[in-house]
């Protein structure tokens, strides 16, 4: 089964962030979201949760989507390529959901050592 064409723009922007930023992070994120799609990542906010409390004050980036069972105890921004409408509803509670396509576009103005990839 052949890609979305919205995966395939967001990875061509991940990849062009790569090189525009010189950051191995974004190379990375891109070659995640090329795997097949039976092996998409999908986790919970509990997962997250624990994550943002390891590494606190990082911004936490999921590529893959996020499910809503748990909730968000601490504040966090969390970037995923999706979310249920009830994951984005509790991680707003607590702290700020951004799209990964999004938060890709401003790629240049991120610091890479304030990034967390889950998974």
């Amino acid at each position: 089964m052949a890609k979305k064409l919205e995966t395939i723009k967001l990875i061509a922007s991940l990849e062009k962030a790569a090189k525009a930023t010189k950051k191995e992070i974004w190379a990375d994120l891109a070659s995640r979201m090329d795997s097949p799609t039976r092996n998409a990542l999908t986790v919970s906010i509990e997962h997250v949760n624990k994550m943002v409390a390891l590494n606190k004050g990082k911004t936490i980036i999921v590529p893959g989507k996020i499910l809503s069972d748990g909730e968000m105890e601490q504040k966090a921004v969390i970037v995923a390529v999706a979310a249920s409408e009830s994951a984005k509803t509790k991680i707003n509670k607590k702290g700020e959901f951004v799209l990964l396509k999004d938060f890709a576009e401003k790629a240049a103005k991120v610091k890479a050592s304030d990034l967390v990839i889950i998974g």
